[in-house]
C-alpha cells in the first residue's frame, strides 16, 4: 500500500501510521485541555476516521494473509 518507507516492510509501515495518528489525537486533546488551544471537534473525528482506515486495512490485510496460509477445503 505505501511502497518501502525508509526500508521498512509495508506492514510495519501502517502500524507506524496507526501509532502515529493515535499521538497526534492524544496531544490535540492534551493542548486543548491543559493550553486551552481552540480544536475544532471535526478535526479530532477526521483524525479518528483516518486511524480506523488505517486499522481496517491492517486487520483485512492480516486476514487475507491468514486465510491464505490456512486454507479450508470444502468436502
Amino acid at each position: 500500500m505505501f511502497g518501502r518507507c525508509y526500508g521498512m516492510k509495508k506492514d510495519y509501515a501502517s502500524f507506524v501510521l496507526v501509532v502515529f495518528v493515535g499521538i497526534v489525537m492524544a496531544l490535540a486533546v492534551l493542548a486543548k485541555l491543559f493550553f486551552g488551544a481552540d480544536i475544532d471537534s471535526d478535526w479530532f473525528w477526521f483524525l479518528a476516521g483516518v486511524g480506523l482506515v488505517f486499522e481496517g486495512v491492517i486487520s483485512f490485510k492480516a486476514r487475507k494473509r491468514f486465510d491464505r496460509k490456512y486454507e479450508i477445503l470444502k468436502r
